[in-house]
């Protein structure tokens, strides 16, 4: 194994280049004797990621015999999985003796939860070693106390997420000027509803839309067998399958245990309620659905209620679902909470003592409370009052003076009794977030 490593490590080092397509708009920062952890949906662009930062290390003259790079998921990696997670350490520095706690060496280890007692090794490497550790992982178990109790707190975590739709426009080679010409507000309208139909994973976009659908749907499926299946030792496979696909086909909408269950079983999967429940909570561990509760500050109140569900990738969705539960409306309300995601966990779904819903409730960098409400078209005299008085009855509850009802397209400013109701396209909002 250690001649194996040794090869591995040093065929990386030689590379003259590295694919590091669109640079991110991620601000992560190290923190000296911390490990850094990129942690994401599979095939969301983490290793590319890996990469702008070698890259960056490259361009500030660090040697690269100073870089260990090793992805776990390389199937030459998998006896270690079966071996002390030392060896690669002991690769390394038969490598370069003569660096051993005399330069600082950079260490990448991508998909590194592949590596049973991947912990105390990082941890043991972060305090005995003088290195800088990035980690990536398609789980969000490495944010999890018994994470942060293994690594006694020498790791900081960062969400990798597939392209936002300012990053979709780097990729198209758009810069939005302030304030918006006509052109660039036409271009960016453009833009959005590109980017609305081919989501934001890295490898998709600006492929072809037969060929889009087929590699989402081979993502979906190595999400659904490689972490989870496989990785939780799950006994009715086909179970998974089936409700994967049912939250798919139902992205936008209230859900509970019960009535998952219930599906399953009449589809004849003799399934247990505990076992729904922890699909869904591993569906969400590996970033491929979202659940959000309804606001209220009983815990036990809001865990009784419905929740809703929301996909990593709303074209993710289109490609992998029946299509028959769709509406436009819900795949727009899921690029708004694939924006707001990337800026805060704290979403919400809110309802009003008149029984009227709100999208959105989500708590923001400040700490302050936004309500976001997402309608395909306000065109329609009833679907407009629906939505206003929602969002006013909201607002009044929660003596909050604004409120925001983004649309496809339409943009106004609608003033109610408890305040002023923001009225944006979609792009723009998104735009908004900064992210």
């Amino acid at each position: 194994m250690i001649d194996r490593l040794r090869e591995m490590i040093l065929d990386f080092q030689e590379e003259s280049e590295l694919r590091t397509g669109v640079p991110r708009r991620i601000a992560i920062e190290t923190v000296p004797g911390k490990a850094t952890v990129c942690i994401g949906v599979r095939r969301g662009g983490k290793s590319t990621f890996l990469f702008q930062i070698i890259n960056k290390l490259k361009d500030a003259d660090v040697p690269r015999q100073n870089i260990l790079y090793l992805n776990f998921f390389d199937d030459r990696l998998h006896p270690l999985q079966h071996n002390r997670p030392g060896a690669i350490l002991e690769a390394y520095f038969s490598i370069y003796p003569e660096k051993k706690n005399a330069e600082k060496i950079y260490c990448f280890f991508d998909e590194i939860q592949v590596l049973p007692g991947w912990e105390p090794f990082v941890d043991r490497l972060m305090r005995t070693e003088n290195c800088q550790v990035y980690i990536t992982g398609s789980s969000a178990q490495m944010l999890s106390a018994e994470i942060a109790t293994q690594m006694r707190g020498r790791a900081i975590s960062w969400e990798i997420f597939p392209f936002s739709f300012r990053e979709f426009l780097d990729f198209k080679g758009i810069e939005p000027d302030a304030p918006l010409s006509t052109k660039t507000r036409l271009t960016l309208q453009k833009a959005f509803e590109e980017y609305s139909e081919t989501g934001g994973f890295p490898e998709v976009v600006g492929l072809e839309r037969s060929m889009r659908i087929k590699i989402h749907q081979e993502y979906f499926s190595a999400m659904l067998f490689r972490d989870l299946i496989e990785r939780h030792d799950i006994s009715h496979p086909r179970a998974v399958t089936d409700l994967a696909h049912w939250l798919a086909d139902n992205t936008g909408s209230l859900y509970s245990i019960n009535n998952l269950t219930g599906y399953l079983k009449s589809l004849g999967h003799k399934v247990p309620k505990s076992s729904v429940s922890d699909y869904l909570a591993w569906l969400e561990d590996a970033y491929v659905f979202f659940t959000v509760r309804i606001f209220d500050a009983s815990l036990a109140r809001a865990n009784a209620n419905p929740k809703k569900i929301y996909c990593i990738d709303p074209a993710l969705v289109t490609s992998v679902s029946s299509g028959i539960l769709h509406n436009s409306g819900h795949l727009l309300e899921n690029l708004v909470f694939n924006a707001l995601r990337r800026v805060t966990r704290e979403i919400f779904y809110f309802r009003t003592k008149g029984g009227r819903e709100v999208d959105f409730i989500a708590r923001i960098e400040d700490r302050s409370l936004a309500l976001v409400q997402v309608c395909q078209s306000m065109a329609d005299r009833k679907t407009r009052e629906r939505e206003v008085l929602a969002l006013a009855e909201a607002m009044a509850e929660l003596t909050l003076k604004t409120a925001t009802l983004v649309t496809r397209s339409e943009e106004e400013r609608i003033e109610v009794g408890s305040g002023t109701i923001n009225v944006v396209p979609a792009w723009r909002f998104i735009l908004n977030l900064g992210k």
